[in-house]
């Protein structure tokens, strides 16, 4: 009995080791399973969200969102201009009836861009002064019959591109302009267009391109309003405006202070909006938020266009910033 006892006590104690030391290597390799599945884990979420910022298109122009719902989002707060902006936009929903909006991307390129997205995603026309004249040839038009060579001066946004070539790269700016435009008012369904200008806007050096055409469609306006004025001819009360400006008395100062600037250090004034909505021929109305119960809470430009110009909207908190509504 004594050496049967002392057999079991042996073998319990050997068994108990044996048993201790397995469940100690077991409680490791668990906890080296769960760190590895941790660290799996989050190696697989940066792998995953790199791919998906790599791939994700990058619209300028965002997709549509409940326009309340970004509203409750952005203007969160009981300050005075918080309350000024939930009103306004409640204003737009419910007497407007603007049910959504499209966030665009924040640069000095914004206004030129909120418009060219309405023009393009509604497919409208070229103006009527496009029709008559192939506009690709409008930079040397300038220089050889009107004698602007100093047009040479023109800046690209941020690019400071000056010098006799110039011209080429204007040419091909508008050439890819007529080119779209032409396209884009070709096309009679809606969800195509859609599904284009998704593509079109989340190309930043197409968009430049695009842009950089539209300030010189403005600085060639100008300037043919401003050889008008010298033969006294009767020019719109908007370009008056202009030329009694110190800073845009006639189109090279403008294009030096105004259009020059645009795209690098600052964005169109309310004076650029009117010259770019006479120059495309579109009725151009922004619902100014800030602006609300305020008289210029709603303003067009140009803001006596004819009747059969076609419309377009956009609305701004701030003058600078732009958004496109969806009605």
């Amino acid at each position: 009995m004594l050496a049967t006892s002392q057999a079991l006590g042996t073998v319990w104690r050997l068994a108990k080791g044996s048993v201790v030391l397995a469940a100690a290597c077991l409680v490791a390799a668990l906890c080296y399973c769960r760190r590895m599945h941790c660290d799996l884990g989050h190696w697989l979420k940066w792998w995953i969200g790199y791919l998906q910022r790599k791939f994700k298109r990058n619209l300028s122009v965002e997709a549509e969102v409940d326009l309340l719902s970004y509203c409750a989002r952005e203007w969160k707060g009981e300050t005075q201009r918080a309350k000024l902006m939930r009103k306004a936009y409640e204003e737009l929903f419910w007497r407007h009836h603007i049910k959504c909006v499209r966030q665009v991307r924040r640069d000095n390129y914004e206004g030129l861009r909120s418009v060219l997205f309405q023009v393009f995603s509604q497919g409208l026309s070229f103006p009527s002064w496009m029709k008559e004249k192939d506009i690709v040839k409008l930079p040397e038009k300038l220089l050889f019959s009107q004698g602007c060579n100093w047009i040479q001066q023109y800046s690209f946004g941020p690019e400071k591109y000056t010098g006799s070539n110039v011209f080429g790269k204007l040419r091909k700016c508008v050439e890819l302009l007529k080119t779209q435009w032409a396209e884009f008012s070709g096309i009679k369904d809606y969800h195509k267009r859609g599904s284009m200008c998704n593509i079109l806007f989340s190309d930043v050096l197409l968009e430049y391109k695009l842009y950089e055409a539209l300030k010189f469609i403005m600085l060639y306006q100008v300037t043919e309003v401003y050889e008008q004025m010298k033969t006294n001819k009767v020019i719109p009360s908007l370009f008056q405006l202009l030329f009694a400006r110190e800073t845009s008395a006639d189109p090279l100062s403008f294009m030096l202070n105004h259009l020059n600037p645009v795209g690098d250090t600052c964005g169109l004034e309310q004076i650029d909006m009117f010259i770019l909505g006479h120059s495309l021929e579109i009725k151009i109305k922004v619902f100014r938020l800030f602006k609300f119960n305020c008289r210029d809470f709603e303003v067009c430009y140009p803001d006596l266009p004819p009747r059969e110009w076609p419309e377009i909207s956009l609305l701004t908190e701030n003058d600078r910033h732009y958004h496109v509504p969806v009605f």
